[in-house]
Order: C-alpha cells, then structure tokens, then sequence
C-alpha cells in the first residue's frame, strides 16, 4: 500500500446520508442466486467490489459475472477486489457462466473481469469464448461486457469485439486528474482511444451495438471536471454514461471526499443528454451495471 493512501486514510468516515439508503430486498431469491453461483464456481463483481445494490439486484435474480478469477493485477485505490498474483483460468467458466444465465433466464446479463495483466493478452481470448458460449446456451439474451483496457493492445481489443457483444463497457472510473491516486496503473488517455477504436468497429460493422463508459464521484473531483470527461466521452462517440457515489469499501481503500447531492447527480444528467448521449444513469447509488438492461434499451 502506498505511503499516500495510509496517510488518506487517517481521515475518519463521513457519516453516509439520507439518500444513500439502500433496499434489502427479499433473502430468497438472494439465497437461489448464491447457490448457484456457488454451484458453478462463479465469482461475481456484486460480491467482490461489496456492490451497495446487491440485495436489490439479486432479489431481482441479477448479477455481473466476473471472469478471470478473483485476484486482480491492479491496484486500484478504490476497489475491493483482492490484488496479487491470480491463478490460471478456469477452462470451465464461459460454459458455466453460460449455463448460470441460462437458469436465470436473463435478458440481459453483465460480464466484467479483473485485469489479468499476467497474459499476454489480457485475457481477450477468454472474454471471446465466454461471450460465444452465452449466446450459443441463450441466443435471445444481450451480452454486455464491461472490460479492462487490455494494456492499449488494439488486437486484444479487436479479438473481443470479433465476438460482437451488444454492449461495449469501458470504465474511465475518475477524471483525469485524479487517475494517480485513483488508477495508479492506468492511463486516462488509453482509455479513451479504447473507446474510439470500440465506435470505429461500431460504426464499420455492428451499429447496433452500444459504447458505455462511467464514474465515480465523490473523490476529489469538481463538478465541471465531470462535464469535461462527459464531453471526452462524447469526442469518443460514447452511447452511454453512468455516474454514481463513491463509497469506500474497507478502511484500507480510498475515503470518500464528499457526499455529491442528488441535485448534482440531476444536472449531470440533464447536461449529458443535452450533449447527445442516448442514456446517462446519474444518481448516489448508480453502477455500471445497475439497470444496465434499461440503459441499453432503444430510445
């Protein structure tokens, strides 16, 4: 950990307000969703990244595969997920994660992954087959991906795209000034080249297909830093945004700065939409996945 965040975190806990009340949701549906997760081997980013929406998105039998395992290369300072050296990739996942959407039946369903910055592609050939698989067990189902940055290796990128997701989610996660602290192993202009090559295979070969990208606030930004990332986002031809609260998951990761309004979270929204994308989900408890079926609808 680095001297910066130990120093970050001496700061004590805001106490959360009103409007960060979460939903419980009904246990049973939660219970049928762990077993079978569990079942399959499964890791999902609600569990991993201590999403604040997982009761009410497993008591609505939803959930984001997390492909990879659940070690990540990274370090970001503001993820739950465990950091070190991951172990090598289960030959079994895509089939069982097709087969998890399958005993949901899904509409919709979200796949993300750790970084695996131990292969020499990133993991792109494992996203490829899983996103097959998917659609092989459940071809009315939409696939969407929410992906690392694969380095900036544009073959990678391009080995996934072959496999023609329906969503494109790339998140930039923080403006650019914060990406030292925030995302000390990324690099905020490789993201947004990512999400230009994703529209231009767009644009060439799939125009259904849909780019993503999003935020969290509450990390030191200021509000027409955000304005300025959504108009780099737009530049990148990106469809759709989503901006939520950070919220600090453990007291080892970065502490919140502030609690942003749900004013604030309205006028983002209002101002995306008039830059022309075709959804923006802005609110305290948004994430990349969180309605994701309704953000991907047409308009």
């Amino acid at each position: 950990m680095s001297r910066e965040l130990r120093v970050l975190n001496t700061k004590p806990r805001q106490p959360k307000p009103e409007w960060l009340r979460i939903r419980l949701g009904d246990p049973t549906n939660q219970n049928h969703l762990l077993k079978l997760i569990e079942g399959l081997k499964l890791h999902t980013v609600c569990q991993e990244a201590r999403c604040p929406n997982i009761f009410e998105c497993w008591s609505d039998r939803t959930a984001t595969f997390m492909l990879g395992g659940d070690i990540c290369t990274r370090h970001c300072g503001f993820c739950a997920v465990g950091k070190g050296e991951p172990g090598q990739l289960d030959s079994d996942e895509p089939r069982h994660v097709a087969e998890a959407v399958h005993h949901l039946n899904l509409a919709h369903t979200v796949i993300t992954s750790v970084n695996r910055d131990d292969l020499p592609d990133g993991g792109a050939a494992h996203w490829a087959e899983t996103i097959r698989e998917v659609r092989r067990v459940n071809p009315e189902c939409k696939v969407e991906v929410l992906i690392p940055d694969f380095n900036g290796d544009e073959a990678a990128l391009n080995a996934l795209l072959d496999a023609r997701p329906d969503v494109l989610n790339h998140n930039t996660e923080t403006i650019a000034r914060l990406y030292r602290r925030v995302r000390p192993d990324a690099d905020y202009q490789q993201s947004m080249t990512l999400l230009r090559r994703a529209a231009y295979r767009r644009d060439r070969e799939q125009p259904e297909m849909l780019t993503k990208s999003g935020i969290m606030v509450g990390l030191g930004e200021e509000f027409d830093e955000v304005v300025e990332l959504m108009k780099d986002l737009r530049a990148a031809s990106c469809n759709i945004m989503t901006i939520g609260q950070y919220l600090q998951p453990h007291a080892r990761r970065l502490p919140v700065e502030r609690y942003v309004t749900p004013e604030e979270f309205s006028r983002w929204r209002d101002i995306g939409m008039e830059m022309g994308f075709q959804h923006v989900q802005s609110s305290p408890l948004t994430r990349s996945s969180y309605h994701a079926r309704e953000q991907a609808a047409p308009a």
